[in-house]
């Protein structure tokens, strides 16, 4: 299997990440369109900062991928990451974010 090198990234306002037929597919606000081919297992990242536009199903293809997203500021900050729920690389990551989740859940 190949390393997962490249990233994805969305930094100036206006873009869209979308998903395509075997391919995520970044539209800038100018309209130029770039295609990213899953197939090929190259992608490890998405970065989005705020201002960008995800389809759900874009994100829904990154968890089934395992390519990590990582939401942004418009000053850099990261204020979310999102993995796919299989991913097991940090196990002690994965057990407090559930114990999170579980403390959240009761106090609704």
């Amino acid at each position: 299997m190949k390393a997962k090198t490249k990233k994805i990234f969305l930094e100036d306002g206006g873009s869209f990440l979308g998903r395509g037929e075997g391919c995520l597919i970044v539209r800038d606000r100018k309209g130029k369109v770039e295609k990213y081919l899953l197939f090929e297992d190259e992608i490890g990242e998405v970065q989005i900062k705020i201002g960008n536009s995800v389809s759900s199903g874009a994100l829904a293809t990154c968890g089934f991928w395992g390519i990590d997203v990582l939401i942004l500021t418009q000053r850099g900050n990261p204020v979310a990451y999102l993995k796919s729920l299989d991913d097991d690389s940090h196990v002690k990551t994965r057990v407090c974010q559930y114990e999170a989740m579980r403390t959240m859940m009761g106090r609704i």
